[in-house]
């Protein structure tokens, strides 16, 4: 049933993918957008920040993909360890720069089109938000992520 809402999906996007993107990196960078954020808004600009790193050569950091690496050697403890910042699979991406090998999940419509379609900005960092909302603190530059990793500890005594 998932393939196939899947492939209906594809098919109504298919006059809107660009010429030249492989079809697996764009499946995949929806991938990573679809497991970061569940809010709506916030896709295009997760997006933005992957598309942002993914063009200054940076590794993503992307903590979906690290889980999913710790997945695949059933090593998962509920949370990421440094052992799993230190992973040589492939899906990590704290350790291997560019996208992952394939997707680490199946990307709804709203993902798939913020990976079509990121907002254009200058964010290189994300942080989630301690308010509980499930939204994230998008930084520009790493002193302003390290202030807002720091403030997102304070408020959850992380």
């Amino acid at each position: 049933m998932m393939t196939g809402v899947f492939r209906k999906h594809w098919r109504d996007l298919q006059s809107s993918l660009p010429r030249g993107v492989p079809v697996n990196d764009l499946v995949t960078l929806a991938s990573l957008v679809e497991k970061e954020t569940a809010v709506a808004s916030e896709r295009p600009i997760v997006s933005s920040v992957y598309t942002n790193r993914l063009a200054r050569g940076m590794s993503l950091d992307c903590d979906p993909t690290t889980i999913y690496a710790a997945l695949l050697e059933d090593r998962y403890r509920g949370t990421i360890y440094r052992s799993d910042l230190q992973s040589d699979n492939a899906y990590n991406t704290y350790k291997h720069v560019g996208l992952p090998p394939g997707p680490i999940a199946n990307p709804g419509l709203a993902a798939l089109q913020a990976a079509l379609a990121p907002a254009e900005t200058d964010y290189l960092y994300f942080v989630a938000k301690a308010d509980g909302s499930g939204g994230h603190q998008f930084s520009s530059t790493m002193e302003q992520h390290n202030l807002a990793v720091q403030q997102y500890r304070h408020a959850t005594g992380k």
